[in-house]
Formats: C-alpha cells, sequence, structure tokens
C-alpha cells in the first residue's frame, strides 16, 4: 500500500546516524499557498531534501520531515518560514535557496555560540527597504567592523554581499546624519573586453561600471530619491582617477571592484581619507582585470596594512555566497583548480 504522506519520490540521501522525525501542519490552512510552497512538480521540497539530506512527507498541510536530527529541525524551520513567505510573495527557487542559506547560517551561529562564550554583537541595518542583517557569520562580522572602523577592506567572491552590506552601511549613516555625503568610486577597468568610446559626460561615462552600486541604491532609497541626491551632490560617483587630490570630510566613501586598482592608485585613494569619514573597499582578488605585469593594489593593500590599527579586514568565501547555490559550487571549482596550480 503506497504511504498516503508520500509527495513525491526523493533524491535526498538521508545523513547517517540516528533519524529523526519531525511532524507539524501548517496553518492557516490555505490549498493555493500550499502549492506555491510545494512549486511546480514539488521542486522547492525536492530542493530542501537534496540540501540538507532529509525525507520530506506531506499530507495536505501536515507535514513530516525524516532525517538526521539537526538537519531534519532546519528543514521544518525552512518550511515554516517559506509558508509565511507565501501570504506575502510567489516563491521560487532563489526564495527557498535564500531561506536555506539563513537558516543554515542561524544552525551554524548557535553550534558557534555552544563552543563560544564570546560572539560578536548582531548589527542591524535600517533602511528604506527595512532591517538588513548579516546572513551568517562572516557578513556579520563585516557589518560590525564597519560600524567600528574608518577604513574597513570586504574581500571575497561574487555574490557575497560585499558591496550590498557596503552600500547598506552608507544610506544608514547618510540617513542618520552621520556623514554628508556618499562618495561611490570604481576603477573604470574592461572585463577582458574593449568597450570603446563612451559618449556622455563623466557621470554617464563611468556609470556602467558602478551599475551594482546603484542597483543596491535605488532598492534602498527608491530611483527618484538617489536621483535627486546624485543631482545634489550628496551621492558623487566618481571614477578612480579623479580622485588624486581631494580630501573627504564627513563622507562615506565606498571604492568597488579594488582588485582592478595599481598600487599607486590604491594608495592615493587610501590617502583621500579625512576626518569623519568612513571607507569600505570591496574586491575579489581572483578576478583582476589588469594587464599582465601590473600588480594589485588591493593583494598590495592587504599585505602591507594588516597590522594597521584601525583597519579592519574581512575575508569571505565560497560558503558565503549567497545567491543560487550553483554560484557556491562554480566557485568552489575554481578555488580547487587553483589551488591544484599553486
Amino acid at each position: 500500500m503506497p504511504n498516503p504522506w508520500r509527495c513525491h519520490d526523493t533524491e535526498g540521501v538521508l545523513s547517517t546516524g540516528h533519524p529523526e522525525a519531525v511532524d507539524f501542519t501548517l496553518a492557516p490552512a490555505d490549498n493555493e499557498r500550499l502549492a506555491n510552497l510545494c512549486g511546480q512538480f514539488d521542486e522547492n521540497l525536492r530542493q530542501v531534501e537534496k540540501r540538507l539530506g532529509v525525507e520530506i512527507e506531506n499530507r495536505g498541510h501536515r507535514f513530516r520531515i525524516i532525517g538526521e536530527d539537526a538537519a531534519a529541525s532546519v528543514a521544518g524551520d525552512v518550511i515554516r518560514a517559506l509558508y509565511d513567505h507565501t501570504a506575502r510573495e510567489v516563491i521560487g527557487a532563489e526564495n527557498v535557496h535564500l531561506q536555506l542559506r539563513s537558516a543554515e547560517a542561524d544552525a551554524a551561529d548557535a553550534r558557534l555560540e555552544a563552543d563560544t562564550e564570546d560572539e560578536g554583537p548582531a548589527v542591524s541595518i535600517r533602511t528604506r527597504k527595512g532591517m538588513i542583517r548579516g546572513r551568517g557569520p562572516s557578513q556579520r562580522y563585516y557589518l560590525d567592523a564597519i560600524q567600528r572602523h574608518d577604513l574597513n577592506f570586504g574581500i571575497g567572491p561574487a555574490g557575497t554581499g560585499k558591496t550590498y552590506l557596503a552600500v547598506a552601511c552608507a544610506v544608514e549613516a547618510l540617513q542618520q546624519e552621520a556623514v554628508q555625503r556618499l562618495v561611490l568610486v570604481r576603477p573604470a577597468v574592461e572585463a577582458g573586453e574593449r568597450l570603446g568610446f563612451l559618449p556622455g559626460d563623466l557621470a554617464q561615462k563611468v556609470d556602467p561600471y558602478l551599475r551594482p552600486l546603484y542597483d543596491a541604491l535605488f532598492e534602498m532609497l527608491g530611483f527618484e530619491r538617489v536621483n535627486k541626491l546624485i543631482e545634489r551632490n550628496v551621492i558623487e560617483v566618481a571614477p578612480l582617477a579623479y580622485m588624486r587630490g581631494r580630501t573627504l570630510n564627513d563622507a562615506f566613501i565606498i571604492l568597488d571592484e579594488a582588485q582592478n586598482t595599481t598600487v599607486e592608485q590604491m594608495k592615493m585613494f587610501l590617502t583621500r581619507l579625512g576626518f569623519g569619514s568612513t571607507a569600505v573597499v570591496t574586491g575579489d582578488v581572483t578576478q583582476i582585470d589588469l594587464p599582465a605585469g601590473r600588480a594589485s593594489g588591493l593583494r598590495d593593500a592587504i599585505d602591507v596594512l594588516r597590522d594597521v590599527d584601525g583597519v579592519s579586514f574581512s575575508f569571505f568565501n565560497a560558503r558565503d555566497v549567497v545567491r543560487h547555490d550553483l554560484v557556491q559550487r562554480i566557485v568552489r571549482a575554481y578555488d580547487v583548480r587553483g589551488d591544484d596550480a599553486d
């Protein structure tokens, strides 16, 4: 007789050890929300199974999760959280991935708390979008470091939230009037392509290179608000080459894609910091687009400044990626090849 709990065949593999069964009922009962939770052909539930190594069975809104006790508990938390999201939005694979990442980070933090008595404070950033919190120990350390240091480096692969969290801190500082303006800086280096002549004024020429910063600002402040602040020079867009000779007081400065600065450019930028200012430098030392033979200013700064008081370094790895889980596997694959080459 078929199991009435089965929702679909599973490809998940149960963890070794003593299996645990977690039973719960989703409320309020809503068939449309339940269908959204499960996804087409139960693809959302299958994603949770594969990620956590559990088996998910359901009969309507009644769920049973079978697996190692810790994994089964996390899976239950993920499903309940996703069901709450279905009341506000249609969820998909990205929502499931992000919820899994958050739950795994929380579980890792709980294990860390059990092993150590002193854990860094959980920093919350308040923006128009709402509260933004670090996902996992690396992001939490990064946010805490930005609030405590005048110069901060966020170093790691794409998708780890380096730039997004830096912009969130900048927006909060501006809204609280801790700074008078935001300065967004990026070296104008093509990623292995020749873009040719770019028409327009200075801001228009550098716009394509600063799009990730703009996207984050638009999300947190709104399109019209950002444009008004740019018109009033409260938000300033500047290519790195135009920073020479300036001193930036009462500003929050973000240098993005810093792996593409030269040693001379990095030194020039770091010495622009004025009174009442905070600077965040972000980059990925595995994606350097400088011409052959030119040393990266970001790599050099790591060596030169690692023991300087008042400077913080936050390092991210593939585990901290908060994009599609395939991005994590891509980053790991390149890391492995890099290690083999070394």
